[in-house]
């Protein structure tokens, strides 16, 4: 009985899977907090009041605005820029369809700083004619796939075990050269082009099929090729990903910015056939509008993009 009872522990044993060399989580690199407003416009409150109230309204409203959407030369010069033009780092949008009439993009340093956005807008009148229909609060994040596995099996190289002191310490510097070698897609401004298409998505956690369950050299291949279909997108389309893992319900939004909007249908369709997209994403609602320059809110106003 003693051998069987061995023999049992061995086959037990045997059917645990083995310790992965590395940790199953790539490593990412993340910039600007992003914050996304969606708003429903109040036409019936605004044809109420009087022209003169309109037009101070209105007025007052694009100096806001105009103030949110570039950094300052003072805020520059502290921080060492010489920026000429500035970097746009909120955007207005004229909204599409039933979900809403005006959509606010707004990229920043910290999440005080999108709280401070959306405290400076509520003080304004034009505010009182806006009810927010949805936001969506994210980090611009770059996804590190690629790279992730040789930046593990390099450190583990050096004898440090994963999540020893050190093993913290050689990733952190890692990260630190990526995210120095990337700032100016970690912290974008946002894309001078006509039409915005932004959505949520998740990666699948069912029964049936679990992303996070993949190993991660098949999901580095699937991502590799799902990463190839928007490079050839590139030249006609500006993508950028935020996470928003731990902030927002989904876990990353997708910001496409194009001259041409039938282009958003025609990458998002390609992309359905993709394995990544095809059997492990989740896709939310989608929302589209027209770049509305902040100096011609008065024409919106009345009725004129």
């Amino acid at each position: 009985m003693k051998g069987v009872r061995e023999k049992q522990e061995v086959a037990k044993l045997s059917d645990i899977p083995p310790v992965p060399s590395f940790p199953p989580v790539p490593l990412t690199l993340e910039g600007s907090a992003v914050l996304h407003q969606f708003f429903r416009f109040d036409w019936a409150k605004w044809r109420t009041a009087s022209a003169e109230d309109r037009e101070r309204i209105g007025t007052d409203a694009v100096s806001a605005l105009q103030k949110l959407e570039r950094i300052s030369l003072d805020e520059s010069l502290r921080e060492g820029k010489d920026l000429q033009p500035r970097p746009v780092r909120t955007a207005l949008f004229s909204q599409l369809g039933h979900k809403g009439d005006l959509m606010l993009i707004h990229f920043r340093d910290s999440l005080e700083a999108l709280n401070q956005v959306e405290l400076e807008l509520a003080q304004t009148e034009f505010f009182d004619f806006l009810e927010q229909r949805h936001s969506y609060v994210s980090v611009v994040e770059l996804g590190l796939y690629e790279s992730s596995r040789k930046t593990y099996e390099a450190v583990a190289e050096k004898g440090f075990a994963a999540h020893s002191p050190e093993w913290t310490a050689e990733i952190a510097a890692s990260l630190q050269r990526g995210s120095d070698a990337m700032k100016p897609r970690l912290f974008p401004s946002v894309p001078e082009a006509k039409y915005l298409c932004f959505y949520p998505m998740d990666r699948k956690r069912g029964e049936q099929v679990n992303w996070y369950t993949v190993p991660f050299a098949e999901r580095q291949r699937m991502m590799h090729l799902h990463g190839m279909i928007g490079r050839r997108y590139g030249d006609v389309v500006k993508q950028i990903i935020t996470g928003s893992i731990g902030m927002d319900d989904w876990e990353w939004g997708v910001d496409l910015f194009a001259d041409d909007p039938v282009v958003f249908k025609k990458l998002i369709y390609e992309m359905r056939f993709d394995e990544v997209s095809a059997v492990y994403a989740l896709f939310g609602q989608f929302f589209i509008g027209v770049r509305l320059p902040v100096e011609k809110l008065g024409g919106w106003l009345n009725g004129k993009l």
